[in-house]
């Protein structure tokens, strides 16, 4: 069984390899006061990272900053605190296709999206996931940084010590996009 697992994963990220191919995104960070949309990706097997998820959101609502969460849950059914909260959404296993790649509707909805910043709370590499942030189209990427694994798919990387508490790691991602705010756009053309 795991070996056919392998062989839909490999050919899994070989798709994923061309698509990435196809795929053209225009890097562009000019400061937080600029920031109006956040996409996050999160592994959303670990739902007790929600708490501190909602109370992110909660900050950014304060400062008129939308942010949208797509989250990926591998069980059949989503436990009630995912279920019926707007600015979360999450893929199931069902909703993969044979080889991971993201299938939904909430999926496609969130690759369309151009966030001005995309955050990368996948800390274990989850593939479906993995596949959203790279060939999502937003304006800059922020991801952990792992020295294991292509470095190219974020435009900030964060170096945080083991094990990664995410209320700590999103207030530190806001503390160096605050720091970087130099008033003038960067843009770079990427991938």
């Amino acid at each position: 069984m795991e070996l056919f697992e392998n062989t839909r994963l490999k050919i899994g990220n070989s798709i994923f390899s061309k698509n990435i191919l196809k795929a053209k995104r225009k890097v562009s960070y000019g400061g937080i006061h600029l920031i109006k949309k956040i996409g996050i990706v999160w592994d959303a097997s670990k739902t007790g990272e929600f708490a501190s998820l909602s109370k992110f959101h909660q900050k950014m609502q304060e400062r008129n900053i939308d942010v949208k969460i797509l989250g990926y849950y591998p069980g059949k059914e989503l436990p009630d605190q995912l279920t019926a909260i707007r600015f979360l959404s999450c893929i199931k296993r069902k909703e993969l296709n044979l080889f991971y790649i993201p299938v939904s509707t909430e999926a496609d909805v969130f690759l369309r999206t151009k966030f001005d910043i995309l955050i990368d709370i996948n800390f274990d590499k989850v593939f479906p996931l993995q596949y959203i942030t790279k060939l999502s189209t937003s304006s800059f990427k922020v991801g952990l940084f792992n020295s294991e694994t292509d470095s190219s798919t974020f435009d900030l990387m964060m170096e945080i010590k083991k094990p990664v508490q995410v209320e700590n790691y999103l207030t530190q991602v806001i503390h160096y996009l605050e720091k970087i705010n130099s008033g003038s756009t960067v843009t770079v053309v990427n991938q």
